[in-house]
Order: structure tokens, then sequence, then C-alpha cells
């Protein structure tokens, strides 16, 4: 496996008392999948999420990538996160540069791959203008061509949709779905919107909270085209919210 996660356990102390945000909780993921971690706040999805990023240490258990224990933060993975994290005093193309010029690439080389990301976030002529002149799901197109012009492993992203409207938030899962498929890049991408996690899976592990654990891993047998009023997707939709209305169980083997 690529990312293996084996009994891991993460405690935090709040207002004198100690809560599990992990317990014991163990997943392997494919290179190049999509992994969706869905479940209500406080389920632990982004705590999981850090640790895999190497954000947060573990009280005991491991995380490996490819076979090495995570540590600490790798430059061969990047996070996005719901705040885009865009430098105002930098335009459009001098933001997705950033990471480029921290590795020192060449100049020409520099301006093949800004073209060709802003392309894919359909951003090609807004190379000039500032954050302040573009709007929130632009500003996170910005912010996912700046991790994809990276060349990373593995994307992390921590609801990065979470502050947009209804509409552009539907425009940038078809985006970050296509992109996922046309780069063949591993992701895990954490959200408590189920038809998210559908929409965008190629497997969804639903998590529960108190202590933060994983209920089920749920494969989405629904191909690289998902249509949100399909049969199929409705009826995969359905299943994950019966997922959160039955019983507490430690673990559910499902598949649909």
């Amino acid at each position: 496996m690529y990312i293996e996660v084996k009994d891991a356990c993460k405690k935090y102390v709040q207002d004198g008392k100690e809560f599990n945000a992990l317990d014991n909780v163990s997943l392997d993921i494919d290179k190049g999948e999509f992994i969706c971690l869905l479940g209500p706040s406080g389920c632990g999805k982004s705590t999981l999420l850090n640790t895999l990023a190497g954000f947060e240490k573990l009280n005991s258990g491991s995380v490996k990538i490819d076979g090495k224990e995570v540590k600490e933060p790798s430059v061969r993975n990047i996070t996005i996160f719901q705040n885009y994290g865009l430098l105002p005093w930098r335009n459009v193309r001098k933001n997705i540069e950033l990471g480029l010029d921290a590795r020192k690439v060449p100049k020409a080389q520099r301006d093949e791959l800004c073209a060709k990301y802003l392309k894919l976030v359909g951003l090609e002529g807004y190379e000039k203008r500032y954050p302040r002149q573009l709007s929130g799901g632009q500003q996170q197109r910005v912010s996912i061509a700046r991790g994809l012009a990276a060349d990373p492993d593995i994307i992390f992203l921590d609801e990065p949709f979470g502050a947009l409207d209804a509409i552009t938030r539907m425009k940038l899962q078809e985006d970050i779905l296509k992109i996922s498929r046309e780069e063949k890049k591993t992701m895990i991408f954490v959200t408590h919107d189920i038809e998210e996690a559908v929409y965008l899976s190629d497997r969804i592990v639903v998590m529960m909270a108190d202590p933060g654990r994983i209920k089920s891993i749920v494969k989405v047998p629904l191909g690289s085209h998902r249509d949100r009023t399909n049969e199929d997707f409705l009826y995969v939709r359905d299943k994950i919210f019966e997922l959160f209305n039955m019983k507490a169980e430690d673990y559910i083997e499902y598949n649909i």
C-alpha cells in the first residue's frame, strides 16, 4: 500500500478533560486514489488528515507513506485549506510560481507550468490580477493551480470548498474531479457533505465521533463520469445516509 495508517490514536485535553480525536484508526490507500474522509464535526477527519500530512503527531500507532514513517510535513506533498492562503501582494501568476521559486525552477519552465495550470483551472487571462480582484471560487482555483504546479505526490484537501456558494462549489467539484483523473494524483479530501463525497471519491471513509473512528469504508462504483441525478449516484448517496442512521458499531464492512 502507498499510504498505511495502523492503529492511529490521538488524544487532546480540553477544559481539563481528555478526549480521543482518533481511536485505533487503520486505513490503507493506493497510489492515485481519491479518498474522502466524511463525517460530522469532531469525528477526527481533519486530525487524520493532519497526521497524514505530518502537521500533527500521534500518541500511538503509525502513519507511513511509501514505506516511510511520517514525522513531519514533506515538500513532496501539499495541503489545500478552506482558507485560500494566497499572498495578497502577489498577482495570480506570482502566487502560482511561489513553490517554483522556492525550488529555483528556471524561468522558461516556470512560464510553461504556469500556462499549463492556469488553463487547467480555467483562469487564462487572469495572470495579472491580485487576490482582492478575484471571487472566492477563483481564489481557490489559484490555490489549486499553485499546488499542482509544484508537482506533488499527494494533495491533501481540508474542506477546500466549504466557504463557497453552492453553484461555485459544484463547479469546483467538477474541476477537481477532472484534475484528479488527468493528473493521476493521490488525493485525500475532508468533507462533511455526503453528495460531495459520492461525487468525488473512489472510496469514502465514513467516520464517527466520540471517539473518532472509522465506521465504514465504502467503495464508490460510479466510474469517472458522475451524474448527480443518475439513479446509481442517488443509490450510493442514500446508502451513505443509511450508515449515519445506524447504531454506533465499531466498524461495518459495507459493500454497495
